[in-house]
Order: structure tokens, then sequence, then C-alpha cells
């Protein structure tokens, strides 16, 4: 049954449906109403881990439903624009957002003098962010600083003098900044005009990948940009990943956007806390792939006894990861004759495969100077868990994470990485430790063959009479200040030779 066409059709389709570009309609399954949501007219923040559907959502939208609905989308990818600094990354996004209105493609405007005002904006904008190499060298604060010395040459006495110039950078970008803040009442008017006089109803702003802008920024760059739609027919759709995002910033007075508030949230991620949750969700868009290929019961007919659920686990319930394991467990099978169903083994090694290095990769693409110290915490918790412990769970005392915030946003930002899965985020501890707990459970691609390392692996999907997740409660308990003692003492081995090394003094 494996190596049967309509199968091999399958895998190309999935494989094709990981290729998410702006400009081609990707095949996206709406099994939980996400587009009706999207195309609301709502200010929105779209909350999902790598692989979760994000991109293709916004560019399925944009290049599809859109279409036929009479909304301008314009998609904004944030990864083109991450290394700018602030404000120019606010200025490239506003040139990006200007430069899509149609209007502003008209040519023949500039040579009859008819520019629109989005044009003479647009043309004022890249004056403002080129100005930097020039304005950085003119707009400088002088500090003199004279070094006199000489000496005596052929019985004559020289000396020299040399002045230095230190110039202020941050104050030419407050410059810049205060130039975009007085024009923000032109601009919303110029785009809400040219709308307007447009055939389209609204304009959806889809900023892809948000949490890739410095972190302590994104607050700044959400509020301009929403300041500048609020009240008009413009409207922000903001994709990112949770804890790698600040919303919002609160000094003398409050900078960005307030969940619930200014903006509804959409949420694309299903964890592991309930495995019925992501087994029907992933489930739903196997079938559906599998339709298109004219397979039915997919399900039922390529996986043996618990294999599915497996695989479920095993992806830690994001779609793309539980695609990608299943086209390459069928190849994993298929490599040594294994034709009919899939098996937990043909999971486990083709998750093997796909495994902990792309995440780490991901990791330190995304996260970029903070990627060490995040990771120094990470090795440390597979030290405690696999090393120390032999359990595959453990537990973070909610007391703690309320005192060192810092440290628990870092075990947060790990789960987005998906290198640890939440299970229970409220429990309570066996051995009469007091207080609530968060329960964890390491990725399974980190100890695909957890028997020879004698590891027991906590089965949080399976309950007792009570109704409580076996073994989760007696998990040990990491504790955040050995967290912070681990962010704090880096000693810059990589995470991959750790592991490794691991490996084989078990």
């Amino acid at each position: 049954m494996l190596n049967d066409k309509k199968v091999k059709a399958l895998q190309t389709l999935i494989r094709d449906s990981f290729r998410i570009r702006p400009n081609h309609k990707p095949k996206y399954i709406d099994v939980e109403g996400h587009l009706d949501r999207l195309g609301s007219k709502q200010q929105q923040v779209i909350f999902g881990r790598r692989g979760s559907g994000k991109s293709c959502l916004l560019v399925h939208y944009k290049n599809d439903v859109g279409k036929n609905q009479k909304i301008l989308s314009i998609y904004v990818s944030t990864d083109d624009i991450k290394r700018l600094g602030y404000p120019d990354v606010l200025i490239r996004l506003l040139l990006q957002i200007m430069e899509s209105i149609p209007s502003s493609k008209q040519k023949w405007r500039k040579f009859l003098f008819r520019e629109t005002n989005v044009q003479k904006h647009i043309k004022d904008l890249r004056k403002l962010l080129n100005r930097a190499e020039t304005r950085k060298v003119q707009e400088k604060e002088e500090r003199e600083s004279k070094f006199s010395g000489g000496g005596e040459i052929k019985g004559m006495i020289a000396s020299a003098d040399r002045t230095n110039s230190l110039g202020k950078l941050s104050e030419f970008q407050e410059n810049k900044l205060d130039e975009l803040e007085r024009h923000l009442p032109d601009y919303k008017t110029a785009i809400e005009k040219e709308l307007k006089k447009s055939k389209y109803d609204a304009c959806f702003i889809l900023l892809d990948d948000f949490y890739l802008i410095k972190k302590d920024k994104q607050p700044d760059v959400l509020d301009y940009v929403h300041r500048l739609v609020r009240g008009t027919d413009y409207y922000l759709k903001v994709a990112t990943i949770r804890h790698r995002t600040e919303l919002i910033r609160h000094e003398q007075q409050t900078i960005g956007v307030e969940l619930n508030q200014d903006v509804e949230e959409i949420n694309l991620d299903r964890t592991l806390e309930d495995l019925s949750s992501p087994s029907e969700y992933l489930g739903r868009i196997l079938n559906y792939m599998s339709q298109e290929v004219g397979l039915d019961n997919v399900k039922e007919k390529l996986f043996n006894h618990n294999s599915f659920e497996e695989l479920v686990i095993a992806s830690g319930g994001v779609p793309r990861d539980f695609l990608t394991i299943f086209v390459n467990a069928i190849d994993q099978a298929i490599s040594v004759d294994k034709m009919q169903h899939l098996t937990a083994t043909n999971i486990w090694k083709a998750a093997s495969s796909f495994s902990y290095q792309s995440k780490l990769k991901a990791l330190r693409k995304d996260v970029n100077v903070e990627a060490s110290r995040l990771e120094s915490v990470f090795r440390d918790i597979l030290k405690f868990c696999i090393e120390e412990k032999k359990r595959t769970c453990f537990l973070i005392s909610q007391d703690e994470a309320q005192k060192h915030s810092d440290m628990h946003e870092l075990i947060l930002q790990l789960m987005d990485f998906k290198l640890i899965h939440v299970v229970e985020p409220d429990t309570s501890a066996a051995s009469g430790r007091q207080g609530r707990f968060e329960a964890y459970t390491l990725d399974f691609s980190l100890f695909m063959e957890p028997r020879k390392r004698g590891i027991q692996i906590v089965e949080f999907w399976k309950f007792d009479e009570g109704h409580r997740r076996i073994g989760v409660r007696e998990s040990p308990t990491y504790h955040l200040e050995r967290a912070l003692i681990a962010f704090n003492s880096d000693e810059g081995e990589k995470t991959e030779d750790y592991i490794g090394r691991m490996e084989n003094e078990q």
C-alpha cells in the first residue's frame, strides 16, 4: 500500500505545500474557520509556532480569497527588513504599504505634474530613508579633544594637534522619528483618500513573521501602524510567534497594542495538553490532502495500531512537522521493505531524521545574538532530565515563574521553538511539594530510542483511574534559579555536540 502511486502523489502534494511564496497560490486547508476570521474587518494578531500555517494562511488569503472580496491585500515579509534599525524599519514598512496602493504605480502622473499625495509621501519617505549616511556626518555634535605631541627633528621643534568629533546617532534617529510623527495625520489622510478612489472596499495589511523585528522596538512599530490605520478601512493582520513578541510597553504612556482591546487574537497552535485536539485537527488536514489524490480513509489504511497517535506526539501538534515526519516515515518504511502500514518505528526514525537539528537551526536564525544563552538553558534542561533525573518530563513551579519571569519567558520561548512542549499548564506535584506547577516534556526527537538509555518516558497522554496524567505529578521540579545560572554561564558548547556526547556516555 505504501508504494501505491496515489501515496506517492500524496507525498508530492505535501512537499509542494511547504513552499510558501508571496506570488504563489499555496493550498490552505481551513479546518478551523481561520479564513473567515481573517476576512473580518478587525485588527488582528495571529499567533502560531513555526510550521503552524501562519504564512500559508496570509498568502492564501492574499492571492485567493481577498481577490474575490474586493479586498486590497498588502503582504509584507519582515524577513526582508528585520536587519534595519529603528525607525528605518518603520519607514520601509510605510513605503511598502504606500507603494502597494494602485494609484501610486501610475507613473504618468509624474510627467503631468499631477502626483497624488501618496506618491509625494513616497518620494519624501525615500529621501528620509536614504538620509542615514549623509546626516550621520552632517548632524553630529562635535566634541574637540586635542592631542599635542612632537619632538626635535634636526634642531627644529615639530608638533601636531588632532581633533576628534563624535556623532550623536541617537539624536539623529529621534529627528527622523519626529518627522514621521509630524506627518502621520498626512499619511493617514492620503491613504484613506486613495483607497476610496480605488475599486477596493478595504485594505488588509498582512504583516508576516513580525517576531523577526527587534523585540524592544516591536511595540513602537505596532503603535505607529495601529494609529495610522485606526478608524479607517485599513486593517492590520500581524502573524507572529507568541513568546518572541512584545505587543505593548508601559512607560509614562502606553506604547503598542493591547490584546482583546486594540486587536483580537487568532491562535493557530494546538499543543499536547489535550492530545485529542491536535489528533483530530491534524487528521482532518491529512484526510483532506489525501482526498485530493483520490485516497480515502488514509488514517485507517496507512497507519498500524497506534502509529497515528505516535505521529501526533512526535510532531508536537505542529502541522508542518506532522506532514514532514509523515512523508519521511513512508520513505523510511519502503527503504526497509515494509510496504503495508506505517509503524511506530517508522514514525520515530523519520522524526529522528527531522529532529532537533532543524529546530536549533530555526532558533539561531530567528533569535540571533540571544540564541547562545537560550541554548545554554536548553542544554541545562537536557542535563537535568536525561543525565540526572532520567525522565522525559519536568515541572516548573508557578510561584517561581512569577518570581523569575525573565527565565520563565525563556522556557516559553523554547516551547515556541518546539524543543520542549507543555503537557499540563496547571497541576499539583507528588511527594508533598506545595503549590501549583506547569508540566513540560522534552521534544520526542531527543530520545528516539530511550530504552537504551534507561530513561523513563512519561506517557502524559495516558490517565489513571483518578483522571490524572500518568507520571506527570511525579516528575522532578526544574528550578528557574538554575536556569539563571545556565543563562549567565554560557560555555559556548554547540548543543548538537553536547547531545552527541551525552548519547555516547549513556
